[in-house]
């Protein structure tokens, strides 16, 4: 291995390795530099890292991962083709001889930091970069920028490039139990967000249009096993077009970014890649998720704090669906209220059609007159407001588009792209009448009307494609995916102008959350689950993107097992909701009706919600595995009590009450009443049995 030989990296390799002694760390420890190793260690391998991960180059400048911890190394990935070129005929370049290493001390939005280079030449004349940089604040987290250059005579012309392409080993302690993955991709099947891999399992993760409504989501993907997990991601502060695979294969799980780049490198020229990170954890996927969210918010990207308002309980009309009256919602109204719920929504059906939004005067014959006073009659009887609005949608036939073509969203051929649930077209996000005519619309609602919220609903939110429309005047056709976040910014920021206490709820129907988006909104639902198991694996989910407080909700109740799990909300510290009617249901057929029995459950719940309030404590997501931990558990403290929530169809046997202080507790079946005696740190484990859910309280005696 050739090394820069100059008396200012000596220098520095002198000060960083004087600063480790100075501070009393050890081998493995605080942040180590670049160093050849011996023999022993493999041919030409350079190892850098800090005191939670390394990384090993080889002399082709392939790459392996390090777990660290406690002085011990493991090394948790083989030797791979981690950073990547792909030319024309989809031949990859992946073999750099590596030629050269540098280190720099680096200072931030990150902080403190080291940033190693390491270069080297294939056979293609092409000079490889890869610059790997670990903050102080973000142990186990590698940030990389690789750049190609083209040394050769002749162009090149590339497709692709990919960072961080690692397949975790098995768990050594524990080879057969196999492994799980979050891939935070959407598709119009509404999969689960998390899953574990089985034999044959393939997901591409494409951040785009996966079909003609469902895109977009969080540049994240993680896989674990019992002992380590691996994540990767792109950083940058504007949505890509990339592709995080994830794989099983015979060696373990594979993952990897990729992102198309379609380029002709001249003699001299140099493709330089997005930022992008690697991490290694333990436990499953919610830490590296949550370092991800801290990350981002050092660039300028964190979701909002969430107000009261955020956490209230929620009834809506949408029991009723689109066929609701007038008298049907307002007569419902003194019930929520009766129940202790705080927000009335108005939903789909008040308006003639998606894109005009023009109110319908078969249910408001006083056309604007009789909405204001709908919001006046639920302000009556003690509720706060709230209106469905599907933005970026325009049904075939409506004025907007006989008069106002422009406005849509269309692709290179010039089709437009569907709305499949409402047989709606996709207007442009960042065509600037779309957005003039969305500020309007949100300040009428808010300003005029009297609303105090929105429900955005839709999976079209979610991510949009390319846009080729000619009128709109592109820079490039990615513009409409990437200014998508700035198109939603618009629609909180008008909302919280005219109401500072708006709350901007965020429905993407089943997609897994662009995360470009949750800084513009103050909460977010499990978005129509197709279980009570995409209600909790959701919740944690966002709690870690948005932060451990973050005003999550378990969407309508009615929508999780059985109709009425209130547990999956409640244990996990999630807001509930439900679309209950009441005094009757016009629907003979899917009826949502609030019979006697379920009004003494929905009565229980929600008064436990409002008692314990969860949402406001801080998540503890890091505490239990939620793919191979049994039971399932999660936890949330909060004034100094900690709660657990285990679910199981059927459980007999030990539960494990983690993350406990000195001291004794008293545990509470707090659904139940019951004590069931007491615990500590070092004696932290019940034996016990439940169906479905247990929900306890341990509180320091």
């Amino acid at each position: 291995m050739t090394e820069v030989h100059s008396e200012r990296r000596r220098t520095l390799l002198q000060w960083l390795a004087g600063s480790a002694v100075a501070s009393g760390m050890g081998a493995g420890a605080g942040v180590a530099v670049a160093a050849p190793q011996g023999k022993e260690a493999g041919k030409n391998v350079a190892r850098i890292g800090d005191a939670a991960l390394g990384l090993e180059f080889d002399g082709q400048m392939k790459s392996r991962l390090l777990a660290r911890k406690g002085g011990a190394t493991v090394a948790v990935t083989g030797f791979h083709a981690s950073e990547r070129l792909r030319v024309t005929g989809g031949r990859w370049i992946d073999s750099f001889a590596l030629g050269a290493q540098a280190v720099d001390r680096v200072d931030g939005p990150h902080g403190a930091g080291v940033r190693h280079r390491l270069t080297g030449a294939s056979k293609d004349g092409i000079e490889k970069t890869v610059m790997v940089t670990f903050y102080e604040r973000h142990p186990g987290l590698a940030l990389l920028r690789v750049s190609y250059r083209n040394n050769g005579q002749t162009a090149l012309p590339v497709e692709a490039w990919s960072n961080s392409g690692y397949t975790l080993l098995p768990a050594k302690r524990a080879p057969g139990r196999g492994f799980w993955t979050f891939s935070g991709s959407s598709h119009a099947d509404r999969r689960d967000w998390v899953q574990p891999l089985k034999d044959g399992f393939e997901q591409r993760n494409f951040m785009g249009m996966n079909s003609s409504d469902y895109g977009g989501g969080t540049p994240v993907a993680d896989v674990w096993q019992p002992e380590h997990g691996i994540a990767v991601g792109h950083l940058d502060t504007v949505p890509r077009l990339v592709a995080l695979p994830v794989q099983q294969v015979k060696a373990g799980a594979a993952l990897a970014i990729e992102f198309d780049q379609a380029v002709v490198l001249q003699p001299g020229q140099e493709l330089t890649t997005l930022d992008t990170f690697v991490t290694v954890h333990t436990g499953d996927y919610f830490a590296a998720l949550d370092r991800y969210r801290l990350v981002m918010a050092e660039r300028g990207l964190a979701a909002p704090q969430a107000g009261d308002e955020s956490y209230e309980p929620i009834w809506c009309a949408w029991g009723y669906e689109r066929d609701f009256t007038i008298p049907l919602m307002t007569g419902t109204l003194a019930k929520a209220k009766e129940l202790g719920l705080e927000w009335a929504v108005l939903d789909d059906g008040w308006q003639t059609n998606e894109g005009d939004w023009k109110i319908d005067r078969k249910k408001f014959a006083r056309g604007e007159e009789d909405m204001k006073k709908l919001v006046d009659d639920i302000h009556g009887a003690g509720l706060k407001a709230r209106l469905w609005l599907a933005p970026l949608a325009a049904d075939p036939g409506t004025d907007l588009l006989h008069q106002h073509t422009d406005q849509l969203l269309l692709d290179a051929n010039g089709a437009p792209q569907f709305v499949t649930w409402w047989n709606a077209l996709t207007l442009c996000p960042a065509y600037e009448p779309v957005i003039e005519q969305t500020r309007a619309l949100v300040r009428k609602i808010i300003g005029e009307w009297g609303y105090e919220g929105l429900k955005l609903d839709g999976q079209h939110l979610n991510g949009v494609a390319p846009c080729y429309n000619p009128a709109h005047n592109h820079a490039r056709p990615e513009e409409s995916f990437e200014k998508l976040q700035d198109y939603w910014k618009m629609v909180y920021d008008t909302a919280r102008e005219i109401n500072p206490k708006a709350v901007v709820e965020f429905c993407p129907c089943g997609t897994s959350y662009a995360f470009h988006t949750l800084p513009y909104t103050n909460q977010a639902p499990s978005s129509d689950p197709l279980s009570s198991w995409q209600v909790r694996h959701k919740g944690k989910t966002l709690k870690a993107l948005m932060g451990p407080t973050a005003a999550y909700a378990g969407d309508h109740v009615e929508l999780s097992d059985g109709g009425d799990d209130f547990a999956s909300s409640v244990g996990i510290g999630a807001v509930v909701s439900t679309k209950f009617t009441w005094p009757e249901d016009p629907k003979p057929k899917d009826s949502y009706l609030l019979t006697a029995v379920k009004e003494a459950k929905w009565r229980k719940w929600i008064g436990i919600y409002k008692d314990k309030m969860l949402p406001k404590g801080q998540y503890r997501g890091e505490l239990y595995d939620i793919g191979f931990d049994k039971p399932e558990t999660h936890a949330v403290e909060k004034d100094g009590r900690l709660y657990f929530a285990f679910y199981a169809k059927e459980w007999s046997g030990q539960v494990e009450l983690r993350g406990l202080k000195e001291g004794r507790y008293r545990v509470r079946d707090y659904v139940e009443d019951r004590d069931l005696g007491e615990v500590s740190a070092g004696s932290n484990k019940l034996k016990i049995g439940f169906e479905q859910a247990l929900l306890l309280e341990a509180i320091p005696v």
